[in-house]
């Protein structure tokens, strides 16, 4: 029986395209070959990678044609599938400058033990395993793949069963660089073919749901290996007492249905002073109600399609359970078809309290649910009211008070007079706290150093003790 899956295309709701998943013994076999390949990779240094890494990047941006069209029919999104695949000029860029200095062995120090030295060597897994999800597949994949093969590691990337149309032509652009190609391999495959790779790894890279999170960490305990996860958000904004209505209103509109609202760092939960909640909510919906759907030309709008399916029902859920808990939807709140495809226009709830679905589990969707606050304190104590913590964000005039608040919030990274800025900030670590994530973040310098593991060299420089120093006796009259 064949063992082909069927891909639903989400702008046509068609299966239109189809993979073969591989199965334990084919995910064995590759990994193997990637072990074997992977010590000539590290021997070429860390200079010669970044020639090969920056050159194949560099011919891939040149002609992106077959890529961009493969990952547009993946999402369903033109322009977010274009600042995808140019985000890679970047995060080459990136690493290929700090790298040299974040991977050198270090100079010998002094130990406090005296007469002793210590020096550092740094040795890269061999082979790192990436599990990337479908909101953004190629570009998740590249932040996590890109360090560890300029640290030195084969990688092997499974993205999505979801939107895996973008890895043929992905893989057909490294065949020009064989060197590369033999260390950075891309696999059809389903959660089978995840679990399969886990076992056949060093170390996992993995975005996604907290639910799977759970699995792959799971499988990793089993293996003993380190396990990155950057999993789930339900990320709150506070906008406070003294912020600009049309500013913040314009921000958490943007942050909130970016990318369809389909992103961990999306807006999720708005928090306004009670005395302000009409008006923000007024300039909202008025904003809100003036986004276009992206159809039918791809090449106008603002909002694209729900890429997968399912998503659809969950966000139905939220807004329907709001709605039987006493929300009101000021605008959206429908799931609609069009030309096939599954659509949420920008829905706005008020009303809404923890008690509903829509604050308290993550929507994934652009749904924007907003509740007043009566001072600060209620403020931060309904954003820390999650078992998430990826990150938030704080709206007002002053950087310093609006910073105070942020300091206050339980999440990884809190966006300042903005939101969701980790979309384009790579240079700053965070941790994900509670349910978001787990292990060194993708994030920093943490982004590449978490594929090394770090052996110390104690030497000693004094004589070193014999057999005598073990002679009981010499405890005698003590």
């Amino acid at each position: 029986m064949s063992r082909d899956m069927a891909v639903r295309n989400p702008r046509t709701g068609e299966n239109d395209y189809s993979i073969h998943p591989l199965d334990a013994a084919e995910v064995g076999a590759i990994a193997e070959q990637s072990r074997a390949a992977q010590r000539a990779w590290l021997d070429l240094g860390v200079a010669r990678r970044c020639e090969i890494v920056r050159a194949w990047a560099d011919a891939l941006l040149a002609a992106p044609d077959a890529v961009l069209a493969a990952l547009t029919a993946d999402t369903g999104r033109h322009l977010v599938s274009f600042v995808e695949i140019r985000a890679l000029d970047g995060v080459v860029a990136r690493w290929c400058k700090a790298a040299p200095t974040l991977l050198a062995d270090g100079d010998e120090r002094p130990s406090v033990t005296e007469g002793v030295g210590i020096r550092t060597q740094y040795v890269p897994h061999s082979l790192v395993g990436v599990i990337s999800p479908w909101n953004f597949p190629y570009l998740l994949s590249m932040l996590d793949a890109i360090p560890a093969l300029i640290a030195g590691c084969a990688v092997i990337v499974k993205p999505s069963e979801v939107t895996p149309r973008f890895i043929r032509p992905l893989a057909e652009s490294l065949v020009a660089f064989p060197e590369l190609a033999a260390v950075f391999r891309w696999v059809e495959g389903d959660g089978g073919t995840g679990a399969a790779l886990i076992e056949h790894v060093d170390a996992i890279a993995f975005t996604g749901s907290v639910a799977t999170g759970r699995l792959v960490a799971e499988g990793c305990a089993r293996q003993f290996i380190p396990a990155f996860l950057e999993l789930g958000g339900k990320d709150p904004v506070i906008v406070m007492p003294d912020a600009d209505i049309d500013k913040a209103a314009r921000i958490v509109l943007r942050a909130s249905v970016q990318a369809t609202g389909q992103a961990c760092q999306s807006l999720e939960r708005v928090y306004v002073p009670a005395e302000r909640h009409d008006a923000f909510v007024a300039t909202l919906v008025a904003l809100a109600e003036r986004v276009e759907l992206n159809y039918p030309d791809i090449h106008r709008g603002q909002i694209g399609p729900l890429i997968f399916a399912k998503q659809a029902d969950i966000i139905a859920a939220h807004v329907e359970d709001a709605r039987q808990r006493g929300a009101r939807v000021r605008c959206g709140g429908d799931i609609e078809t069009h030309g096939g495809g599954t659509w949420v226009r920008p829905t706005v709830l008020t009303g809404v309290d923890h008690s509903m679905r829509v604050m308290t589990e993550e929507t994934f969707g652009p749904v924007i649910p907003v509740m007043p606050y009566r001072d600060i304190d209620e403020a931060v104590a309904l954003a820390n009211d999650t078992k998430y913590g990826l990150s938030a964000s704080v709206i007002g005039p002053d950087v310093e008070a609006a910073a105070a608040v942020a300091r206050r919030i339980n999440a990884g990274a809190i966006s300042i007079n903005d939101g969701g800025m980790t979309t384009e900030v790579h240079d700053a670590a965070h941790d994900s706290f509670l349910f978001s994530g787990l292990g060194a973040a993708r994030m920093g310098t943490s982004g590449i150093t978490r594929y090394m593991r770090q052996k110390a060299l104690l030497i000693r420089h004094t004589e070193a003790q014999g057999i005598e120093s073990l002679e009981e006796s010499r405890l005698a009259g003590n």
